[in-house]
Order: structure tokens, then sequence, then C-alpha cells
């Protein structure tokens, strides 16, 4: 499937209305507050469409999302796209300073906010020079809403006279219809907008394709729709097959809270990231505890998946994790294995439609198994980042796009991820990949989570340090810093190995489950 495919006049707005042709009555979305049917969510979508219409949303004007895991998110984001605005989905993790700078940059006129977190919004309402209107979710709609501005109002109230009949804006297919915000790991949140079309696209090449997602599965993501893992695997791709999808309000990082959705409503396809199988692996008879007997596949995104990861999950629960790569710069995943063909610990090979090279820092091919720089070039990439131009410059090289990832291709043409750029390691003149040296420390039975950075010795020369989560039941002592630093001596080449250890209770995350080794390194 190419671009070209599409009518010029394209709105993504199909992905939810081709349902109602044949399945309007089919439950299309669950979660622990509502569910609903592909006729409720397109009646929702109209009225919410025609209420931001009278708010004076215009064609292209962004709509600010802050809200959990729910209906009304998905019934938003819709509703942005039908009326041809550009659905900015927000990290409800940020701090309130965070919040007036999406909400800044984004010139977004009105704000969706879930009521826990209307104070947040409240505390910079001052300086947020175009948010024009407050729609508040959840909470009790019955009490008066106390705002410093005559601007807020309930959602259900907002809603409610509204007509459930609507016309679809007649956006082109290359028009501005998403905009979201990189979690990251330095600097300010990243604005990548994303084109109606790259919905489509995606959901065909690499959910249809590759996952061969179908009419009868039922998602399940642990990442939240702002991110677009989420938004593709838990909202995009499931309708576009026809599937349905569970939403989850409660915080993922519990693995209790993801096991307990697993075993109420029953998905066919999980989306986790790698530290949240690792979490679920660190519970004892998790297995056995809770019914995961509907899962027939698992998705791993965000970063590698060590293979013991993969391992240990595979001889637990049966079920094969599905690992692969994606950024929001590309929208989702673009290498990736795929049922039939998974070599545990690699990223997989690259999603057909979409084109990957390995690069040196001219620009030019590495040998193969040589570490290079992966640049990757699809029909779904962003143009630039909104408002960050030399950002945009160093990143977005004509059809290409700099991922900021380290990887190797093999021999049988499986790409293996080896860190990021600014992660990889170079000791004693080589480099070293901080994914192969924590893949080896997970495989060992005392570690839950480890991260590893380089760490300047008594000479300042870079040397890998790792700093690890015990699983339950094990002493954090210097004996068992000394059998893992043994361990890796056996696993791996002597420079390769960690010189220090350090326990830590848990390790730095973003929002998206990603470890923030910055914050390591100090």
């Amino acid at each position: 499937m190419r671009a070209s495919d599409l009518p010029l006049i394209y709105n993504a707005v199909q992905i939810l209305e081709h349902n109602l042709k044949e399945r309007a009555q089919k439950t299309a979305l669950y979660s622990n507050e509502r569910n609903l049917t592909f006729q409720e969510c397109s009646d929702e979508v109209n009225r919410v469409g025609n209420a931001l219409q009278k708010l004076g949303v215009h064609f292209g004007e962004s709509v600010a999302i802050l809200n959990h895991d729910n209906a009304e998110w998905a019934i938003a984001y819709f509703a942005a796209l039908k009326i041809g605005a550009v659905a900015v989905g927000m990290n409800t993790l940020l701090k309130p300073h965070e919040h007036a700078y999406i909400l800044n940059d984004s010139r977004a006129r009105v704000l969706l906010v879930h009521a826990s977190m209307l104070s947040a919004i409240e505390s910079v309402r001052e300086q947020l020079l175009f948010l024009k209107h407050i729609v508040v979710i959840g909470g009790d709609s019955s009490a008066p809403l106390r705002s410093a501005r005559n601007d807020t109002v309930h959602y259900a109230d907002w809603i409610a006279n509204e007509s459930t009949e609507l016309e679809t804006a007649p956006t082109h297919r290359d028009d501005f219809c998403a905009l979201n915000y990189s979690s990251g790991t330095t600097g300010e949140p990243k604005g990548i907008l994303h084109a109606h079309k790259d919905l489509p696209l995606t959901s065909q090449l690499w959910a249809v394709n590759v996952l061969r997602m179908r009419e009868s599965d039922r998602t399940f993501a642990t990442a939240k729709l702002f991110f677009t893992f989420g938004t593709g695997g838990n909202l995009v791709f499931p309708w576009y097959v026809g599937a349905s999808c569970v939403l989850m309000a409660a915080p993922p990082r519990i693995a209790t809270n993801v096991l307990e959705t697993i075993q109420k409503f029953k998905p066919t396809i999980h989306f986790n990231a790698p530290t949240g199988y690792a979490a679920i692996l660190g519970m004892e008879d998790f297995a056995q505890q809770y019914d995961l007997s509907s899962l027939r596949l698992c998705v791993s995104a965000g970063e590698s998946l060590p293979a013991p990861v993969w391992e240990q999950w595979k001889e637990k629960t049966g079920v094969d994790i599905i690992d692969g790569i994606g950024c929001t710069e590309i929208w989702h995943i673009f290498i990736s294995n795929s049922p039939d063909d998974i070599r545990p610990g690699s990223s997989g090979k690259p999603v057909p439609g979409m084109q990957v090279r390995i690069v040196d820092e001219n620009l030019q091919d590495v040998p193969q198994g040589a570490v290079g720089n992966l640049l990757v070039k699809s029909e779904t990439t962003a143009l630039l980042y909104l408002h960050q131009a030399e950002k945009s410059r160093r990143t977005f090289l004509g059809e290409w796009l700099v991922t900021g990832d380290k990887y190797h291709v093999d021999a049988d043409g499986y790409y293996w991820h080896a860190g990021r750029s600014d992660d990889m390691l170079k000791v004693g003149g080589i480099f070293v990949s901080p994914v192969e040296v924590e893949s080896t420390l997970m495989s060992h039975p005392a570690v839950l989570e480890c991260a590893v950075v380089g760490v300047p010795d008594s000479a300042s020369l870079i040397k890998p340090k790792a700093f690890i989560v015990l699983k339950q039941g094990y002493n954090a002592d210097d004996a068992l810093q000394r059998e893992m630093i043994a361990y890796c001596k056996e696993k791996m080449a002597e420079y390769k190995r960690p010189r220090w250890i350090e326990f830590v209770n848990e390790l730095p995350k973003t929002a998206t489950g990603k470890i923030q080794r910055f914050k390591l390194r100090g």
C-alpha cells in the first residue's frame, strides 16, 4: 500500500466509520467505565465534533487532549480529525510548566482535560497564550466548576444537546491530523506532526501485513494513547481492521493492574514495553494466578527487548513477543519481527514498504555486521519538528530520517539494536553496546531490570557501569556484585563487562517506559 492508493481527499475518521457498514453494533471499545459499539462511538464523535465547531475550532487548528485512557480520549481524537483539526495527545505525567509549553507551542484553542488534572492547568492558566476553552472530563458533573475565567465546561453538559450528524471535513490526505510531543530524554519536547494518510498506511503496512491483526482480535496496550505506540496499537490499528480495543485508565507500571485487565477483558494482542514484561516476570507464579489464555500474541517496542526476557515470557506464558523498533517521527514500527519469523534479541527485519540504511558519520553505508547509524525512509515520515528548525535540519535529511539509533545487520538480514547514538560507549577505543551488556545481565537469575551507562574512571576513561534492580529474595551485597561481574566476564569479552555495579530500587523512566540513562550518568 502506498499513499497514492488513497484518494486525494481523505479523512482518517474513515478508520472508525468504515465499521458502520457491517459492524455498527459490535463493541468497539471496552473499559472499566463504559463499553461502546462502533455506532455509539461514531455518534459521540459527531456530537463532540459539532461542539468543537461551536467553540470556533477551525480547519487545521489544534485540539489538545490531557486525559487518561478512556472512551472520551478516543472520541475526542477522532472528532478532531473529522472536523479537520489537529489532535494533540498530551503526556499525563508531565508537570504544569511542561503542559504550558505544549499548549503554547501547539497553539491549542481547546483543551479536553480530565478532572484530576484540571488543577495543574489552572496553576498555569495565565501563561496559556492561545487556549480559549477548557472541557472537563470525569469528576462530579453536577458540581460547579471553579475557574479563574468563564471558559470551563463539563464534557457531559458540553455535548448534551449536540447532533449525532456531522459532515466530514474534506481534508487532503497530506493535511496534518495529529501532533505528538516526544517524551525524549534531553531538551524540550519535540512536536511531531502527522498527516491523515499516515494512519491507514501504517495500519496496513505493519498491523495487517506484518502483525496480521484481524477483525476477531481485541487489543490492550500499557502504552498510553498519548504515545503513538498506544494510539496505533490500541486504537487506530484495531479499528482499521474492525477489531476491538481495551482501554485502562489505571497506572500501567503496577503489574497487577495489567494482569487484572487481561484477565477481565480477555484481549488477544497485548502491547507493552520491555520494562513492563520484566516487571510482570518479576512476580512469582503470575501465569498461575491470572488467566492469560486469551492472548495469542504480544508486542514489544520502545527499546530493545533482551532475549532473556523474550525466552522467560515464552516459557511462562507460551506466547510469543513480537519485538520491533519504531519512533514518533515515523508514527509507529518500521523494523519488526513477525509471527512466523522471530529472532529473539533482534528487532527483526524492515517492514515491507519502508527502507532502512546503516551508515557511518559521513552517511556512507557500513559493511554488513558493522555498527552504524540507522536511517529510515517511509511515506509516513514526519516533515519536521514544530518550531525547531535546527533540530529538523539535523534529523530530516530529505527522504531519510536520522533515528539516533545504532544498529548492525547480520548475514541473515536481522537488525540488532546497539543502543542510542548518545548511549554508545567507547571502551579502549572500541564501541560497546550498553544493550549487549544489559542483555547479558538480564539473563542472570537475580536481575529484574538493569541499565548500563558510561562512567569515567580515575583516569577519566569511560567504562561501563550497571544499575540493577533485583528480583525479590536477593540481597544487594558485595558478594552478589562480584558474582555478577564474574558472570559477565564469562559471557562476554573482558572489555565489555561492567566495571561497577550499583543496586537501586528503581530505574528512572519516561512516561512511555523508556529508561532515562542520562539521569544515571549524573
